[in-house]
């Protein structure tokens, strides 16, 4: 077996198509690697952060069929920026509708940050589809994950980046800086928006790995800064369009018989570790395993992440996985 410190190389995909979900959304799929390999969908982060090729680069290409797609609103989805119709629920219809479409019947679902969120969702509204969870930097769509981020927590660690994501609001509003930036990005004024979209982005990007100086990241590109920041708020200000606070973990015994593998940076300042150890602890028969990484943060780049996520994608297809798949 290949050494799982180095990423495979990036393939080809063998099929592109834009997709007609409804509700005037088309969403962006691709396939590489193994048209009869073991489908595994990447589940991107964000909201709205939109695939790379670079993320094709986990899976062994003569194993693995990768499906990856652009979430509505996002990548090379359309309409761009859109909040219409742009639900959880509907990006959960939108993957059952590729699943379906590409003739799939059960695949991995590998996911981060977000990505994670949305695996877990779906896992829990369809576990008979499911193969597997992969799953990094985990994040379970919960207001204490958000007042951490949003609320001060993570900015005692970073006062004098989290001063710049502040100070751009006024004093009286800063109580509730989600529904703030809201106001701005949703407002009339391109140009506000776009002063808001990337400080919100800047504030992300600069706690994103464990190496950063802090820099602030405000020279995104427009549009990508305007999408994300968009997305993000708009799931965020309406709690992940979930039930109830802390749905997911009140679900988990949906995946009973689904085994998942979490690959955690341990000084994840964007999602704290503790999502990902409760839920590690709260999964059915104690089907998960928790990877807790040294010296790593919340970026999939991260050397230690990158490297596990690697060695657990050429791991799985040599035992269980392997036999369910082909069952």
């Amino acid at each position: 077996m290949r050494a799982a410190q180095f990423l495979y190389p990036s393939t080809t995909p063998f099929d592109q198509r834009m997709l007609d979900v409804g509700n005037g959304h088309k969403v962006y799929v691709e396939q590489c690697g193994n048209p009869d390999g073991i489908p595994v969908v990447v589940l991107h982060g964000g909201p709205g952060g939109g695939t790379s090729p670079a993320m094709r680069r986990y899976f062994d290409p003569a194993v693995y069929r990768v499906v990856l797609f652009d979430q509505r609103g996002c990548g090379r989805s359309t309409p761009l920026a859109s909040v219409e119709n742009n639900t959880t629920w509907d990006l959960i219809r939108d993957a059952e509708l590729i699943r379906k479409t590409l003739g799939i019947r059960r695949w991995v679902l590998f996911g981060g940050s977000w990505g994670a969120t949305l695996a877990l969702v779906y896992a829990e509204t369809h576990p008979e589809v499911a193969l597997h969870l992969v799953l990094r930097g985990v994040f379970l769509m919960t207001q204490s994950e958000l007042d951490w981020f949003y609320g001060g927590g993570a900015g005692h660690f970073w006062p004098d980046v989290w001063k710049q994501f502040v100070d751009l609001v006024p004093v009286e509003e800063r109580g509730d800086l989600i529904s703030a930036y809201h106001k701005r990005l949703f407002g009339k004024d391109m140009s506000v928006q776009l002063t808001f979209a990337r400080a919100w982005c800047a504030w992300e990007n600069a706690l994103a790995a464990i190496n950063s100086n802090g820099a602030s990241g405000f020279d995104v590109p427009a549009d990508y800064a305007r999408t994300f920041a968009r997305l993000e708020n708009h799931y965020f200000i309406n709690h992940g369009f979930l039930q109830e606070d802390g749905q997911i973990l009140r679900d988990i015994h949906r995946l009973k018989g689904i085994n998942g593998t979490i690959v955690q940076g341990r000084y994840d300042m964007i999602c704290p570790p503790v999502s990902a150890y409760n839920l590690a602890k709260a999964w059915p028969d104690k089907g998960c395993d928790l990877r807790m990484i040294p010296n790593s943060g919340h970026a999939l780049s991260e050397p230690g992440i990158t490297a596990e996520l690697v060695r657990i994608m050429d791991n799985l297809h040599n035992t269980r996985l392997r036999q369910v798949f082909t069952h």
